[in-house]
């Protein structure tokens, strides 16, 4: 297990270092990173360290999301209150919906597939987003109109957003039905699972698996990567 965690840092943070040299962002080299040391390639990896996969990276979600809230003045929130609130929803909606239009025409699927499709795609990691907008804050760019802490609030309450028409669409690809009420349902039950890391519910669990992007490493990584730059 040590060995497993000593090739995923080493390996992992000079594979990072190297894209950054060539002007690539870092966080290309820890999914490569992912993919070369997991199962699928060369399968250098402990079982043990694949067994707690899931909870790795929630401890590596939630050093990145707590390093995000700690960034974030609420003075610039309430500056960005509702560009960020339009940014939570309009851009995943218009994704979904160009989903909805051209995935069965161009990939043959149903238009619930569709939708399942567009959402999952739709979300955003905030692996990826988190890390760089702090860098962003840190060099002061663009932070005279707030806009890296308008892109971090509207990417938090993307996934929220995402994540509650995941679950409809899914419900109705069961064949049951998905009514209004059953939004502020899921709307309220999601707020309860990101607020405990025991018992997730099954529609986040079902989101996850279908987000899964190559191994628990490259979350991981980014949230480490995040941390030492601060």
């Amino acid at each position: 297990m040590l060995l497993s965690l000593a090739l995923i840092f080493l390996v992992g943070f000079s594979a990072a270092a190297i894209f950054n040299a060539i002007r690539l962002p870092r966080i290309i080299g820890m999914i490569a990173t992912g993919i070369v040391l997991g199962p699928y390639v060369l399968d250098l990896l402990d079982p043990t360290i694949l067994g707690i996969s899931s909870q790795l990276r929630q401890m590596a979600l939630i050093i990145i999301l707590i390093r995000a809230g700690l960034t974030l003045n609420l003075a610039d929130l309430k500056k960005v209150g509702r560009p960020a609130v339009m940014m939570s929803f309009v851009p995943a909606c218009l994704e979904i919906l160009g989903y909805f239009c051209f995935a069965p025409l161009l990939l043959g699927l149903s238009h619930i597939e569709a939708l399942l499709m567009g959402a999952v795609l739709s979300a955003v990691s905030p692996a990826v987003v988190v890390p760089r907008m702090i860098q962003l804050i840190e060099d002061r760019r663009g932070t005279e109109k707030s806009i890296p802490q308008m892109i971090l609030a509207g990417a938090s309450c993307d996934d929220v957003f995402v994540i509650v028409l995941f679950s409809t669409f899914l419900t109705m690809a069961q064949g049951e039905s998905a009514p209004l009420w059953h939004l502020v349902k899921l709307r309220a039950s999601r707020l309860r699972c990101g607020t405990s890391s025991i018992s997730p519910c099954r529609s986040c669990s079902a989101f996850c698996s279908a987000r899964r992007q190559g191994s628990c490493c490259t979350c991981f990584l980014s949230s480490q990567g995040s941390t030492a730059s601060g």
